[in-house]
């Protein structure tokens, strides 16, 4: 009788610490960090306030274009900007886009 209870212990002691929520959280995957993401691979020709332009990268605190434009651009590549489509997914291409947004400066 002892041993039972030792083992349905165990048991429910296994399943609960293997249902915890980090558990379920490991299992989802995160939104990609379009600043991390920028810091990355963009920083070094468009500095980190986007105003830069190094090697005639496009000051990003001036750009009109907004954000689908932004995404075809990092996509794409333009003039002497590699393309990223190969080195990044959508969903992280979409992260800087957004982020690139936020390097206007205030008014």
């Amino acid at each position: 009788m002892k041993l039972w209870l030792v083992f349905l212990s165990l048991v429910a002691l296994a399943v609960a610490c293997g249902h915890s929520p980090a558990g379920e959280e490991a299992g989802k995957a995160k939104k990609p960090d379009g600043e991390k993401i920028y810091k990355t691979y963009c920083i070094t020709c468009h500095g980190l306030y986007g105003n830069m332009g190094a090697g005639g990268a496009y000051n990003l605190q001036v750009s009109k274009l907004n954000e689908e434009e932004r995404i075809l651009v990092i996509t794409n590549g333009r003039n002497a900007m590699t393309p990223f489509k190969t080195l990044l997914s959508a969903e992280e291409i979409e992260a800087v886009a957004k982020y690139t947004l936020q390097l206007k400066p205030r008014e």
